[in-house]
């Protein structure tokens, strides 16, 4: 199966540079899929009876969802990258999956959602280090 992320990148006109490509591609789908996956665990856990005490959980999911539309957006143009720029928001979106990870981990036994979520951020955060590490 082709994703559209892959086949975006083949279609484009110029050399990408030394960019690992298929690293590139992990990474700009995990932060997708991580932006909906907290946008929709920030939601499950607003609809908890116990919402109080998951205050901190929607808070870490909404700014580690923007956090990743934001770093997916930015690698997903590759006209007039700034290495610095790109190195400094897969930092920030690797620190704000694991903060994201950690909370919902610690919910997962009692919220299904929060489990997912977890796992989606590892998957993020794991994939922007790899691209991190990849760009030398």
């Amino acid at each position: 199966m082709t994703h559209h992320v892959s086949s975006m990148l083949e279609t484009y006109p110029k050399e990408l540079g030394n960019i690992d490509r298929q690293k590139l591609v992990e990474c700009i789908e995990a932060c997708f899929e991580c932006a909906q996956t907290c946008t929709a665990c920030a939601d499950a856990c607003l609809a908890e009876d116990m919402v109080a005490e998951l205050r901190q959980c929607i808070g870490l999911n909404v700014d580690c969802a923007d956090v990743c539309v934001t770093t997916g957006a930015v690698l997903s143009r590759q006209t007039g990258t700034n290495v610095e720029t790109t190195r400094a928001l897969l930092e920030a979106c690797r620190v704000a999956c694991k903060a994201c990870g950690d909370e919902c981990a610690s919910h997962a036994e009692m919220h299904e959602h929060c489990k997912v979520c977890s796992q989606a951020c590892r998957r993020c955060e794991q994939a922007c280090a790899d691209l991190l590490a990849s760009l030398g």
